[in-house]
């Protein structure tokens, strides 16, 4: 699932290349992509792009007048990515022939497409007056690259409620943009246990989660910064030291990364380095190990 850095590097890049472009066509694929009615795909059409920003794991596309903008607000969800094209294909797309879910072209014959690879479609498309009319932009938590990020406010999100601290990482009405890859990600740089519950993180351990959210956010932001959005995703797989790393060493101490699986999902953590050399047990077998 793309996250934080890559989203942003995909915003930036869409940002780059469609600026005071004009929207000469918007063809909807999958119809089930798209989850408004009004406005319409075609009342895009012959606006300007002003800008593209991410907001958490969102794509917003603003396009004017600015006294009265329509926003292309998209999650890509698990399977979900974007495509860019120079020239954009003419050839009409026939739905359910392929992962293409979307195409929008721009006045020079460039252009982009939001694709979805699997049979689980989830990725959503919002075609909005304000950002905020889309539910899960509206109830986003505080963005971990923002200034409102800080070391006191994590520490009030962590006493708000006693839950495991990746659980608080990944839940995006807390905080916003970060899946579970980039969780794991964080936590072994924090040497923390996944299953540590929040309220028993002592000022040492948050101040060393807040500095480890920073570091491997910024780090990925700045690996992918640049990048065409088709390297993005290998990037983001060489640039992770646990996660999808089941059974290779750890990269700081030399021990195996473990995983602990779930029904759709999976964790990897280093025993070592976060859970004082403890293999933690995999929830459908038995009780968690602390």
């Amino acid at each position: 699932m793309p996250e934080l850095p890559e989203v942003e590097a995909l915003s930036r890049f869409l940002g780059e290349r469609t600026a005071g472009r004009g929207v000469a066509a918007v063809e909807v694929v999958a119809i089930s992509a798209l989850k408004t009615f009004s406005p319409a795909p075609a009342d895009l059409v012959g606006r300007q792009v002003l800008g593209v920003e991410r907001h958490g794991k969102w794509i917003d596309l603003r396009t004017g007048p600015a006294a009265a903008p329509v926003h292309l607000v998209a999650h890509l969800s698990r399977a979900g990515w974007v495509r860019w094209y120079d020239e954009l294909p003419t050839t009409p797309a026939r739905p359910g022939r392929s992962a293409l879910a979307l195409r929008v072209r721009l006045d020079d014959g460039s252009g982009f497409a939001l694709t979805e690879a699997g049979t689980r479609k989830r990725l959503a498309v919002h075609l909005v007056a304000d950002p905020g009319q889309v539910a899960a932009i509206a109830t986003l938590g505080v963005d971990p690259l923002g200034p409102e990020f800080t070391l006191e406010r994590l520490a009030e999100l962590a006493a708000a409620r006693n839950q495991q601290v990746k659980g608080l990482l990944r839940d995006q009405s807390q905080v916003a943009g970060i899946g579970n890859a980039y969780s794991d990600e964080i936590l072994h740089t924090a040497r923390t246990s996944p299953f540590a519950l929040t309220r028993s993180l002592d000022r040492a351990d948050l101040e060393r989660l807040h500095t480890a959210t920073l570091e491997v956010l910024r780090q990925a932001v700045e690996a992918s910064a640049g990048r065409p959005a088709t390297e993005l995703k290998d990037a983001k797989r060489r640039g992770m030291q646990v996660h999808g790393r089941t059974g290779e060493r750890c990269p700081v101490c030399g021990d195996t990364v473990r995983e602990v699986a779930f029904a759709d999902r999976s964790l990897q953590y280093c025993p070592t380095c976060q859970t004082g050399g403890k293999p933690l047990a995999d929830r459908r077998m038995s009780r968690l190990l602390r």
